[in-house]
């Protein structure tokens, strides 16, 4: 390339919006080692700490959310609005980015808005099937949206659209002929069936309790679990299990190589964020759904909904989990036929090259606005 681009890169506030910016940077890194690369995060938020694990430089708005329960703590929110849009534009004064990215989270909206505002192109990558209202705001003016479920026309300008997928850990999908390697590392037989369940770095309640409750119908099955219970649930669950646990089980309050688990499992039972359906896409293997209820427009729902109306995923809710979750898990381990169509279909809906995709977008549109790069 004849110069640097400079990008700067915005939101976070979870994994879910945070592994996606970084993977789509170190793509731009990989295509044009050159780029030049800024994030900008909400203060206090989990992206001040991981951006920078990273390798990658970030710099702080004062900013937060709407509290849907405490209409007191929003008081200060339209002050902060302003004040970070005004942090944002100083922010772009002193970088001059050539694009600016926005995946979600509440430094998103005031960094895109001030791009706007000083004529900066910039992209949207939408992780989830249910458009945020922010993002659904900013899609009128941004030149470009990576989504990663088809229907996202009645959120967004279908002309700006692009199935791109949400960017991945490479890392944790290359499973690979890992199976026996990974079965062996987490003192387990490859020659047993294996249930994972998972509920992301903080657990799920639902899913502990459920499996918690079944925990006897997966002893007398002979079926192996690999229980990542998160670390809020970790002791409850430990103490629940004295006097029941064998070389069966192992569980963990945060399993640090995810690849094992998802290598070494024949089911996976999980959460459905946005991010986890792109990684269970590309894995492929029989994943059934367990959506929270308790996040923004019930948005996991949809995520599930979306893989379920294509055969690739079962779905149960969180209020039936405790009843049904643990036997349909038993049921479909044991019904290989159900478990190869399932994996088929949901191969299917996997972009394992998001990552990429997504940054050659953001080169093109600077080409669009500067003219060649090359």
């Amino acid at each position: 390339m004849k110069r640097a681009i400079r990008v700067i890169i915005s939101g976070g506030g979870t994994g879910g919006h945070i592994f996606p910016a970084v993977a789509i940077a170190n793509a731009l890194k990989r295509i044009a080692p050159e780029t030049e690369i800024l994030f900008v995060g909400a203060k206090g938020r989990m992206e001040m700490e991981k951006v920078p694990a990273a390798g990658y430089k970030i710099v702080g708005l004062d900013i937060q959310g709407f509290e849907r329960k405490s209409i007191l703590k929003n008081i200060l929110l339209p002050y902060k609005l302003v004040k970070s849009v005004l942090n944002a534009r100083s922010i772009i004064n002193a970088f001059k980015p050539d694009v600016a990215i926005g995946v979600g989270g509440y430094a998103s909206g005031p960094l895109l808005l001030a791009a706007s505002q000083m004529d900066i192109p910039y992209l949207i990558q939408e992780q989830n099937s249910f458009a945020g209202i922010t993002n659904k705001w900013l899609g009128k003016n941004a030149q470009r949206i990576c989504v990663a479920f088809e229907g996202m026309e009645k959120f967004f300008p279908a002309a700006k659209i692009m199935l791109t997928g949400n960017p991945i850990r490479k890392e944790v999908v290359n499973i690979d002929n890992k199976r026996f390697a990974s079965a062996e590392m987490l003192s387990l037989s490859p020659h047993k069936q294996t249930i994972l369940v998972t509920g992301g770095s903080l657990g799920a309640g639902t899913l502990n309790n459920s499996f918690l409750v079944g925990i006897k119908k997966i002893l007398d099955a002979d079926v192996q679990l690999i229980w990542q219970t998160g670390k809020h649930y970790f002791r409850v669950v430990k103490e629940k299990l004295e006097g029941l646990e064998n070389n069966n089980i192992r569980v963990m309050e945060f399993l640090h190589k995810m690849e094992l688990g998802y290598a070494a499992a024949d089911v996976i039972v999980s959460r459905a964020g946005a991010g986890t359906i792109a990684e269970l896409c590309v894995i492929g293997k029989p994943v059934i759904l367990v959506p929270s209820p308790n996040v923004t427009e019930d948005h996991q729902t949809q995520n599930a909904l979306a893989l379920v109306k294509n055969g690739a995923a079962i779905m149960i809710s969180d209020a039936s989990a405790g009843s049904e979750l643990v036997n349909a898990a038993l049921n479909l381990v044991g019904n290989p036929g159900k478990c190869r169509l399932l994996a088929n279909n949901i191969k299917k809906m996997a972009f394992p090259d998001a990552d990429e995709v997504i940054a050659r977008e953001v080169f093109k549109l600077v080409e669009q606005k500067y003219g060649p790069l090359i």
